[in-house]
């Protein structure tokens, strides 16, 4: 149950986040959805420092810190669900080429923001 909450806090504290993140960086109607992009890219390189701190240091990597950070607060904001809506708006608005560079970008850089990550989080702790 303290697990539960620490997640439950942090994905208030993530989403919260998020959210002000979409108001000084709205989208546009049309275009590239700069605001989840950011987000998604910006949690992809927490959650690379913070597995790879837990990771180098053998820490729990169940810890209640870990949970609140990881699950909690990079769940809470980043979003999956507003980047496959997005994708569906722009296919759906003629733009395939652009639908296909958000795709892949946002894979290709997510996963070299996490490497980035825990290139980091060596010099960081």
């Amino acid at each position: 149950m303290k697990q539960f909450i620490f997640v439950f806090l942090g994905g208030g504290i993530g989403s919260g986040l998020r959210y002000l993140v979409g108001k000084y960086m709205p989208n546009s109607n049309a275009g590239f959805p700069w605001s989840t992009f950011s987000v998604n890219l910006i949690g992809c390189l927490i959650i690379g420092i913070v597995m790879g701190y837990f990771i180098r240091t053998s820490a729990d990597l169940k810890s209640d810190l870990a949970l609140f950070i990881t699950i909690g607060i990079c769940g809470g904001f980043t979003t999956f669900s507003s980047f496959a809506y997005e994708n569906i708006s722009l296919i759906r608005s003629g733009d395939h080429l652009l639908s296909l560079s958000y795709i892949g970008l946002s894979l290709f850089l997510g996963v070299l923001m996490v490497l980035v990550g825990i290139k980091i989080e060596k010099f960081i702790f």
